[in-house]
């Protein structure tokens, strides 16, 4: 996408969510632009649906810290939307330094189609249920994760790379440059994750990431804590996370008791002192059992009852994404990465997109009628095969109901493929987080060569594929939802149409 492109996409989502006396932050991920909304009455969701650069929309109750109402996200994909925020956060400066203006309106009108109405109401009821102290403190735990997902796919792909490499005997002179590159930033992460975590919770993010940086130093050895050998890095980005936890808390109490004229000067002192103390003589060893208990019950489990825990993973990671708890994942995905080199869980998830994908394709072929949603479907299947499951899930199966659950038993037949190989002793997983379907190949690694652990994952997704496919086609309708929908809904003007529980839509609006 050029810059104009970029700017054209921003411009034109500006208005729809309420232009920019509306927008309170802006942030994005790996996918998503995030907004955080003043009022939101203002945004136009079908409108923003319409945007060919837009893959879909995602509600997020969490309240900013700003205030108003909560997060809003709109799905631009990766790589655009790391080149699309800069642009719309020019633009929202540009607008609010002109002349003030009203609050802009509806530019568009744009018929609902039904599919998308029920969609929409089920996100709407699952915002209430999402927005309980725990789902919203996961939500917080996974914003100090996620910005560090960039580096964690570059490094993993270098990794790879240099591992690919040094079987080959290739560029030997090459290599340690390589590990020095991919390494350097694992070594530092509880770094990183302690700066993030500060920053996410109200405190200082540096005095944060220098509170962790004690984890990561080489000098750790040489305390003496109550008679328990430390070791530098243990403990990890738990160690890290629980660290600058406690210095934000330890910071913001010296600011209700230390004078203006002495804050500069003591508040960070103790910030570091009493934190580094306690992450000393007490975090690292307790992070250092979690951690090591982490990487211990991921290896018994698979190894154990690979094909079961498989299917069950495989087949409940949908129906988790939906209720907000897969972020409960990323700090064990991170701290068995930080562990081992890669996390064996991830690609086992990642056969919930694969049976996403086979499920689309179903509806696809059971509904040849249908333009509208075919075309929906098409335009979709791309981002779905390299494990961008928005545009599939909000927009075709989980609207539709019962392909979202066939969508599920796919999931769980490919995580049991890959499972079982676990259990026979072909341990593999991600170098990093982040990308799943297709995208995920070239950050694979285990303890087999290449080509296996490839043809396995290749071998996960075809059955995930299939499944998804054949559950969908054969069980994913009744009789009244396969009349209701296989029509053609620009032929089809009946006045009962658009409030038939199971009618399809009455105008393509893109994914």
């Amino acid at each position: 996408m050029s810059p104009d492109k970029n700017r054209a996409t921003a411009a034109a989502i500006l208005p729809l969510v309420g232009g920019p006396d509306n927008i309170l932050s802006i942030a994005h991920c790996m996918t998503r632009l995030r907004i955080s909304l003043r009022d939101r009455s203002l945004v136009q969701d079908e409108a923003l649906r319409a945007l060919p650069a837009v893959l879909g929309v995602v509600e997020d109750l969490g309240a900013p810290p700003s205030g108003g109402w909560g997060m809003y996200q709109i799905v631009l994909g990766p790589g655009a939307v790391a080149r699309v925020t800069p642009e719309f956060e020019a633009l929202v400066e540009e607008g609010r330094s002109a002349a003030p203006t009203a609050t802009a309106t509806a530019t568009a009108t744009i018929t609902a189609d039904a599919l998308a109405d029920r969609g929409a109401a089920m996100k709407e009821a699952q915002k209430a249920r999402n927005a309980t102290p725990f789902k919203l403190l996961l939500r917080r735990i996974a914003n100090i994760f996620v910005p560090l997902i960039p580096a964690l796919i570059g490094c993993g792909i270098i990794a790879g790379l240099n591992g690919l490499l040094m079987n080959l005997g290739w560029l030997p002179a090459v290599v340690p440059a390589l590990a020095a590159i991919a390494s350097g930033f694992m070594s530092l992460i509880a770094v990183f994750v302690g700066y993030n975590t500060a920053k996410e919770f109200g405190g200082t993010p540096v005095l944060g990431g220098a509170v962790a940086a004690i984890i990561v130093f080489p000098g750790v050895a040489k305390v003496d804590a109550f008679g328990m050998e430390l070791k530098p890095g243990q403990g990890g980005v738990l160690g890290a996370l629980a660290a600058a936890l406690l210095a934000v808390y330890v910071e913001k109490w010296c600011r209700t008791w230390v004078p203006e004229a002495l804050d500069v000067l003591v508040t960070p002192t103790l910030t570091v002192l009493i934190s580094g103390l306690v992450t000393l003589f007490g975090l690292m060893y307790l992070a250092g059992e979690a951690s090591a208990a982490i990487g211990t019950f991921a290896d018994l489990l698979l190894a154990g009852g690979g094909a079961f825990a498989g299917l069950v993973l495989g087949g409940l990671f949908l129906p988790l994404v939906m209720l907000g708890l897969h972020q409960a994942l990323i700090p064990i995905h991170t701290t068995l990465i930080e562990q081992d080199g890669y996390t064996v869980l991830l690609p086992i998830l990642a056969m919930a997109g694969a049976g996403q994908v086979g499920a689309a394709i179903a509806v696809y072929y059971r509904l040849p009628r249908n333009g509208s949603l075919r075309a929906t479907i098409k335009s979709a299947l791309p981002a779905g095969f390299l494990g961008i499951g928005e545009p599939l899930i909000y927009g075709v199966s989980l609207p539709l109901g019962r392909p979202f659950v066939t969508a599920c038993i796919g999931g769980a037949a490919g995580g049991a493929f890959v499972g079982l190989f676990h259990q026979l002793g072909v341990a593999f997983g991600s170098t990093a987080i982040g990308p799943s379907g297709w995208a995920l190949f070239p950050l694979l690694d285990g303890r087999s060569s290449a080509g296996v652990t490839l043809a396995i994952y290749a071998g996960g997704l075809l059955v995930g594929y299939l499944v998804g496919f054949v559950a969908t086609y054969f069980f994913g309708f009744t009789r009244r939802m396969l009349a209701d929908l296989d029509t053609d809904p620009d032929t089809n003007t009946a006045p009962d149409t658009a409030s038939s529980p199971e009618a399809p839509p009455k105008e393509h609006v893109p994914a």
